[in-house]
């Protein structure tokens, strides 16, 4: 556990009790401050009273009282679409709002770390989509290259969780915009953005209040190195916007849609990832042949990775090794089996119209299982990248209005994910995938992505029996 400094013998208080927000707490009384809690749920406020928490009712007049600082839990909304109570009740007391993360970086370096031989690091990854799967795969290349790590933030431990820093470590860590809108220190010796396309829009009033979210990684403390996807229009302001040249070596910049010219630049096309820097070509790596990362958008996590394993002075030939015994992670284009020339695909974490759409574009003839709770915006997105799907298996309880969209498409209205997959099944030829790649939501019918994919996950296995 990292103990919180700043705050001995103070009052915070903590709202909402989850993963984060009870590490929270344990980290804040670790580092000598009274930790006060408050959760709607009175599961949540049971476990905090058994655990030797002061429960308080943070919605009551006064109860900011004596409290230097409230720690939110990044699933809380503190501005759109509209302020929590607590959150509001907090400023209008003046006292300062902030959330794991910032307590994080404010409490990661002691004076241990003058007897260090290596300074830790943090690298932080952010963007839309495929920033759990760059996190995961850098992780494990550093820890296949010997390199000390530990995984952390909105994958793996809780970031107050993790242990206190060792010599040479590198921490990893993927950030969400819920986590790097609120938090008052955002410091990471090196920060990596994906991607960028419309995500969460309603808590952020928009795409511009979702990508300043984002920028604030590289913003507050200004990063040493900074790895950015430039195949959107974000991507490429903020790279303009972070350097007065792009042959400043403070910068990568990462795309799969063309070759960049000039300055130092990670780049895959055809399968093939090419490191280019000062005018030359350093490194080419094939990344066809790596099962833990099927197509293009993976290949674009793979350039992310590299890159910031490159500022970290790690060699090309030891980067391509780890990768190619990448696992992959669960519910991330993750190969649930293979029968009788058909491959079943559980990427239930296509939770968006993107990443739906990159998923789509990975694989051959799809029996494509999708619908869900839809996000803002609709499926325009996704009708340029239909070509490959024979048919639609539609999911949810927005089912018909789903597959109404899906102009072109063979649809099938099944509601449920037992009579999608049986259908899929039932159907499918040599040579078909399986694909669940949702472009929505679970909530309508599921607690989160994990559970969607593990049931779908569940109906394949114990059909092929």
């Amino acid at each position: 556990m990292i103990p919180v400094q700043g705050f001995a013998d103070q009052s915070v208080a903590v709202l909402g009790l989850g993963r984060s927000g009870l590490a929270a707490a344990q980290a804040l009384r670790a580092g000598g401050a009274r930790a006060i809690v408050w959760d709607d749920s009175p599961r949540g406020r049971e476990t905090a009273e058994l655990e030797g928490f002061e429960v308080r009712d943070l919605t009551r007049p006064g109860a900011f009282d004596g409290i230097a600082a409230l720690i939110v839990s990044p699933g809380i909304a503190h501005l759109y679409p509209a302020p929590n109570p607590v959150i509001a009740a907090a400023w209008d007391a003046g006292v300062p709002v902030d959330n794991d993360i910032g307590l994080f970086f404010r409490s990661f370096a002691t004076d241990d770390w003058d007897g260090f031989d290596t300074q830790p690091r943090v690298i932080a990854i952010t963007g839309s989509n495929g920033k759990s799967t760059t996190s995961a795969l850098l992780h494990h290349i550093l820890a296949e290259n010997g390199r000390p790590t530990q995984l952390a933030g909105n994958i793996g431990r809780g970031v107050l969780d993790i242990e206190p820093a060792h010599d040479g470590e590198v921490v990893v860590l993927e950030l969400s915009s819920y986590q790097t809108e609120l938090a008052r220190h955002l410091t990471p010796d090196v920060a990596v953005l994906t991607n960028i396309s419309p995500d969460h829009l309603d808590r952020h009033a928009g795409l511009g209040g979702y990508f300043a979210a984002k920028r604030r990684l590289f913003s507050e403390g200004g990063p040493d190195r900074a790895v950015i996807g430039v195949d959107e229009d974000e991507g490429r302001y903020l790279a303009n916007q972070l350097v007065a040249d792009v042959s400043d070596d403070r910068l990568i910049r990462v795309s799969v849609t063309r070759k960049l010219a000039d300055g130092w630049t990670v780049c895959a096309k055809k399968g093939f990832l090419t490191e280019n820097r000062r005018g030359r070509q350093v490194a080419s790596i094939d990344l066809r042949a790596i099962a833990g990362l099927p197509g293009a958008h993976n290949h674009q996590n793979a350039c992310c990775a590299y890159a910031a394993a490159r500022t970290l002075g790690l060699g090309p030939r030891g980067i391509e090794a780890a990768m190619r015994s990448y696992p992959g992670l669960p519910h991330r284009s993750q190969v649930v089996a293979e029968r009788d020339g058909v491959t079943y695909v559980n990427d239930s974490k296509a939770t968006n119209v993107d990443a739906a759409a990159q998923a789509l574009q990975a694989f051959g003839r799809i029996r494509w299982i999708c619908g869900g709770l839809q996000k803002e915006g609709g499926l325009d997105g996704l009708l340029p990248h239909l070509g490959s799907v024979a048919k639609a298996y539609v999911i949810g309880r927005e089912a018909e209005d789903f597959a109404r969209q899906l102009t072109g498409v063979t649809a099938s209205i099944c509601t449920t994910m037992d009579r999608a997959v049986a259908e899929a099944m039932a159907e499918a030829e040599p040579g078909d995938v399986v694909l669940l790649a949702p472009a929505c939501a679970s909530f309508d019918q599921y607690d989160s992505f994990a559970a969607r994919g593990d049931h779908f996950a569940e109906l394949v296995t114990d059909a092929l029996r």
